[in-house]
C-alpha cells in the first residue's frame, strides 16, 4: 500500500476535486462557498469550497505553497489527534478562514468564494511562527525572510480587504493566518517562547 504523507494527500485529493469541478458545472456549484446555500443548511460548503479552485494558476499557487510549507511543520501536527493532527488543523483552518465571511455575507445572493487559501495561509503562518527567519522566496524566485513576509502578507491583505475591488477573498487569508498561530500556540504554548527566542536571535 502507497504510504503517502498527510500534505501530499491532501494535495492529491484538492487537485482530483478542482479537475473534476472544472469538468462539471453542477458539481462546482454544489461544493462553492455560496451564504444563501449555507444558510439553508448546506454547511458542507464551509469545507467543500477549500477543495475547488478558479483555474490552473489557482490551484497550482495554493498547492505549491501547501507543498512546501505543509511537508515542513506536518510532523509537529501530527503528535496530536492519533496522528492526524495535521489534517484536523489544515481542515479546521478552512472552515474558520470563511465563518468571517459567512457572516459579512450571510444574505448575500451574488456572493461566492472559493479555493484553498484559508487552510493554506494557516499552514504558512503556523511555519512563520516556528521558523520566522527561514527564507521564503516570492514567485519562487526572490528570497525574503518569512517574519518580513508575514508582516507584508498581514498588511496587504488588512489594505485589499479594506479596498474591496479584488475578486480575492483577503479576509479568509487573514483569519486563516490568524487561526495557523493561534492553534499552534494552543496546542504546544512552548512555540511561542520559541518563536521570540528565534526573532531576537537570528541564525543567518
Amino acid at each position: 500500500m502507497l504510504n503517502l504523507d498527510h500534505t501530499t494527500l491532501i494535495i492529491i485529493v484538492t487537485v482530483i476535486v478542482s479537475l473534476l469541478a472544472w469538468q462539471s458545472k453542477l458539481l462546482l456549484n454544489r461544493l462553492i462557498f455560496y451564504p444563501p446555500a449555507i444558510a439553508k443548511g448546506e454547511w458542507y460548503r464551509l469545507v467543500t469550497h477549500g477543495f475547488i479552485h478558479a483555474d490552473s494558476t489557482h490551484l497550482l499557487f495554493n498547492m505549491f505553497t501547501l507543498y512546501f510549507f505543509g511537508r515542513a511543520i506536518e510532523q509537529f501536527y501530527d503528535q496530536y489527534f492519533n496522528g492526524f493532527g495535521f489534517i484536523l488543523f489544515y481542515v479546521v483552518a478552512i472552515v474558520v478562514a470563511i465563518i468571517p465571511s459567512y457572516l459579512q455575507h450571510k444574505g448575500d445572493a451574488t456572493y461566492l468564494s472559493l479555493g484553498a487559501s484559508g487552510g493554506v495561509s494557516a499552514v504558512l503562518f503556523a511555519f512563520i511562527l516556528m521558523a520566522p527567519w527561514d527564507m521564503l522566496y516570492l514567485f519562487a524566485i526572490v528570497p525574503i525572510p518569512a517574519i518580513v513576509f508575514a508582516i507584508a502578507y498581514i498588511g496587504y491583505s488588512i489594505y485589499a480587504n479594506n479596498k474591496g475591488t479584488s475578486n480575492v477573498n483577503h479576509l479568509a487569508h487573514l483569519w486563516g493566518g490568524a487561526f495557523g498561530v493561534v492553534a499552534t500556540i494552543l496546542l504546544n504554548p512552548n512555540v511561542l517562547p520559541h518563536f521570540f527566542n528565534a526573532l531576537l536571535h537570528p541564525n543567518f
